[in-house]
């Protein structure tokens, strides 16, 4: 009989954020980048799970949908509708270096 291998730990929520950042700030396109990647500097430091988790997701979407969910362009899906998306279309958090 073998012994099953020991599952691997879930990643620590600064493991997490730690991957989030690099993904929010390197998506290929320069606005993707300062799009997303500002959002997560500004907001990331007050969320929970629930947050994350709706992050996370978001980030597995096409840059493209983000970017039309953001401006308006776009109807935002069911699934990232609410007060994160809210605070993601205001824009306010874009910061781009001169």
């Amino acid at each position: 009989m073998t012994t099953p291998e020991p599952s691997p730990e879930a990643p620590s929520l600064e493991d997490r954020l730690r991957r989030l950042k690099f993904r929010a700030w390197h998506r290929g396109t320069r606005e993707a980048d300062y799009m997303i990647g500002c959002f997560f500097d500004v907001h990331h430091a007050n969320w929970g799970e629930a947050e994350i988790a709706w992050y996370e997701k978001l980030l597995d979407e096409e840059d493209v949908d983000i970017l039309a969910w953001a401006l308006g362009t776009l109807s935002v899906p069911d699934e990232y509708a609410g007060p994160l998306m809210d605070a993601f279309r205001k824009l306010d958090y874009v910061e781009i270096p001169h």
